[in-house]
């Protein structure tokens, strides 16, 4: 699996065109057609990370915040949800360690004699 059919994952249901997906994946430091390394946690923040600015861009597009009704969903329902997603993406991705702090530890020296 690359790195942007790992993405195309965690976004479905939104449709960019792959040109679009690419500069979101090389804006967050990965390379679309590398394998995806599901061990590697700094892929896995960066494939969230893309995801979020997806997201984000999303919410930024006022046409898509027109006035109208679909499957008893409104637009408020969805910018709200849209919105919370957001969040929830930005929580974990505050959360998540990369490779690098995973190999240094926890310990830190607070005095020095």
């Amino acid at each position: 699996m690359t790195n942007l059919q790992r993405l195309m994952l965690e976004i479905k249901g939104i449709d960019l065109d792959q040109n679009e997906l690419i500069v979101y994946i090389k804006e967050n430091g990965l390379k679309a057609h590398d394998e995806y390394v599901p061990s590697s946690a700094t892929n896995k923040r960066n494939i969230y990370k893309t995801a979020l600015s997806i997201l984000e861009s999303i919410a930024n597009n006022p046409s898509l915040m027109r006035s109208y009704k679909l499957d008893d969903m409104t637009v408020t329902d969805f910018h709200e949800n849209l919105l919370s997603r957001i969040d929830q993406l930005e929580r974990k991705i505050r959360s998540m360690k990369t490779d690098e702090e995973n190999q240094q530890g926890n310990v830190f020296m607070l005095f020095n004699s």
